[in-house]
């Protein structure tokens, strides 16, 4: 089953860098978005992307030549082997994206939802023909993380999910299956299961916001790369971590709704970087030296990586 061209639905932040990701293994891709002006820019939000993962000169050029910037959803997914989409966390909005893709994409196509946390059953399960759809969870940002997630229904076929994963190892991806579709899967469930433990910290005045992130930057954080927590336990001995969640555990946080702390940010409009103002003030030039610390460091981890791999 080749998947040779492939149809992107969202060319924001996450789609126009999986069409990056995917054009860099060889595919042709059409990419489209709702959205006139994100339409227009998408070119050189592409070449800022592909520079700032240290892609220039003529592999950018026939990375970028690659993609194919379509007009609406009918004329990106007409001939597509794969259709990944990459919109809003919203269900509503996914499966009306999908029910589209399947009156104009080919019955050969394989149906693919980016989504970070919501069942892929909830999305896909108003389709005809469910067995051909499936999850591709790619990480922030998706050209510089290897990491993709690709999960399964109840109802998907398994030649689709071997098609997929092969895709992706190809495009020189690290695909890790998700035997049962939950919401968050596996990363956002660890992930999250952290932060809300991190707010609640802030939220209980035990720290700093500050504080929370000195302490996982310059802790545990330095392992976690190259040391996952379950490798860690059997390291100091499942006995030791035994004695450990016996005394931590019981004061965790522990609520199965979102904090307070957290929702009167919001409803204030602290919205993080994007506003300026989060659980800590950003200017301008102290979120933007963020986001390129973050791209410096992956690709110094990538290189670091594949050293010690002896190469790909």
């Amino acid at each position: 089953m080749r998947l040779d061209r492939i149809a992107v639905i969202g060319a924001g932040l996450m789609g126009h860098a999986i069409a990056i990701a995917l054009a860099r293994a060889g595919a042709a891709v059409a990419l489209t978005d709702p959205v006139a002006s994100v339409r227009e820019g998408v070119a050189a939000r592409i070449r800022a992307s592909l520079a700032a993962a240290g892609v220039e000169g003529a592999e950018a050029d026939a990375a970028a030549g690659r993609i194919r910037i379509a007009a609406d959803l009918p004329a990106a997914v007409a001939g597509a082997d794969l259709v990944v989409e990459a919109a809003p966390e919203k269900l509503a909005l996914k499966q009306a994206i999908f029910a589209e893709v399947e009156a104009h994409a080919p019955r050969r196509a394989i149906l693919a939802s980016n989504t970070s946390v919501i069942r892929i059953t909830d999305i896909m399960g108003g389709l005809r023909h469910r067995e051909r759809a499936l999850g591709t969870h790619w990480w922030n940002p998706p050209h510089l993380v290897p990491l993709v997630e690709v999960i399964g229904t109840e109802w998907t076929d398994a030649a689709c999910l071997e098609a997929v994963t092969a895709l992706l190892v190809a495009a020189g991806k690290q695909p890790v299956r998700v035997e049962k579709d939950v919401a968050g899967f596996i990363g956002n469930r660890l992930q999250h299961a952290l932060w809300r433990e991190a707010v609640s910290l802030v939220e209980r005045g035990i720290c700093s916001a500050e504080a929370v992130d000195t302490v996982v930057k310059a802790s545990f954080g330095r392992r976690l790369a190259v040391l996952g927590p379950l490798e860690n336990a059997d390291l100091v001995g499942t006995d030791l971590t035994l004695d450990i969640h016996q005394i931590v555990l019981a004061d965790l946080e522990s609520r199965p709704d979102p904090s307070p702390y957290l929702e009167r940010l919001v409803a204030d409009g602290r919205l993080g970087m994007k506003t300026g103002v989060g659980f800590r003030t950003w200017s301008p030039a102290e979120a933007e030296e963020v986001r390129a610390r973050v791209a410096r460091h992956l690709r110094q981890l990538e290189a670091i990586l594949d050293d010690g791999d002896g190469g790909r």
